[in-house]
């Protein structure tokens, strides 16, 4: 999961990542991979749905959303905190 925010997930990294997910809870109940038990009962011992992709995307919006500001801000599109070196470029284009 190092990284997540810069992923690019396509299909097939998406179904890898719902695979290992349904993994984790298999292990977690000690279920064998030799039991016949779909990945619906799985969900339904642990009582929960599939979240792995969705906190990721949900990461990364925050990430692109962090980045988009930070951006304006520095461009000066943005009233905020800027660096002492933006003070002293501006009192020099003065």
């Amino acid at each position: 999961m190092y990284g997540r925010e810069a992923w690019t997930i396509t299909k097939e990294i998406q179904r890898k990542i719902e695979a290992a997910e349904m993994w984790f809870f298999r292990r977690m109940l000690r279920v064998p991979w030799t039991a016949r038990k779909t990945n619906e009962e799985v969900l339904k011992e642990t009582e929960t749905t599939r979240s792995l992709t969705n906190r990721i995307r949900r990461r990364q919006a925050k990430f692109v959303g962090h980045i988009m500001i930070e951006n304006l801000i520095t461009t000066g599109r943005m009233e905020g905190k800027k660096s002492r070196k933006d003070k002293e470029r501006k009192c020099l284009m003065v």
